[in-house]
């Protein structure tokens, strides 16, 4: 139940490695029925302690990586479906009833947040660039029709636990991707705002060529491990 008494139907995975200026922001949006899961990465700014100030439930990854988060949640989380997205602000959690009313009453089986930048300079050019590729790459040669990696997505979690996911870094959505598809998995694309993320913190990933490198070296590795 949340603190509220509205039964749980989603558990919100949310990987942090130093968002505690944003977690006040991202924790005040959660909406009705949805449980949020903060798994602290690594962070050396008090992340886990807003966390908590703000009702979340907390749980620690020692492990660094997007997908050693993200998997800490999900095997946490205890809720029938599961939601994952960033702990930056950059979008808005109001849209999650909208995926889940997706995957429960459309039946698909994970539905994703396309990203729809908000401002000019959102979403850097490397980034932007990168994800579009890969998402072109994925839809030619699985059919999964997608464009974007999706860092707004839910799912069952049973259906996600099935997949059995390996990559701990920044490879994991695209195997995830992969994946489903592999598997027949259904998806539904909705359009989301992409806004500006909150003052005070610093993408790990599109914030640097360098972190755009480093993903890219990861996907990398997923892609050579599934050919």
């Amino acid at each position: 139940m949340t603190e509220d008494g509205v039964a749980t139907r989603c558990d919100v995975v949310i990987p942090c490695r130093d968002e505690a200026a944003a977690l006040p922001l991202v924790l005040g949006a959660v909406p009705d029925g949805f449980r949020a899961i903060v798994v602290d990465n690594g962070s050396r700014d008090g992340t886990a302690d807003v966390a908590r100030q703000h009702g979340a439930t907390v749980v620690a990854e020692p492990r660094p990586g997007y997908g050693a988060a993200v998997h800490a949640g999900v095997l946490a989380a205890a809720a029938p479906y599961v939601a994952v997205i960033d702990g930056d602000d950059s979008m808005d959690l109001a849209d999650l009833p909208r995926l889940l009313h997706a995957v429960v009453d459309e039946d698909v089986t994970m539905a994703v947040g396309r990203r729809r930048p908000v401002a000019r300079g959102v979403w850097p050019w490397h980034a932007r660039v990168g994800t579009t590729l890969l998402a072109g790459w994925i839809r030619r040669s699985s059919g999964f029709g997608i464009h974007d990696l999706a860092p707004m997505r839910v799912c069952r979690r049973d259906d996600l636990l099935a997949l059995d996911l390996r990559d701990r870094r920044f490879g994991y959505p695209l195997e995830l991707m992969l994946k489903a598809a592999k598997a027949g998995w259904s998806v539904a694309e909705l359009d989301v705002d992409y806004r500006p993320r909150a003052a005070g913190t610093r993408s790990k990933v599109s914030g640097s060529v360098r972190g755009t490198t480093q993903v890219a070296r990861d996907f990398g590795a997923v892609w050579r491990a599934a050919r």
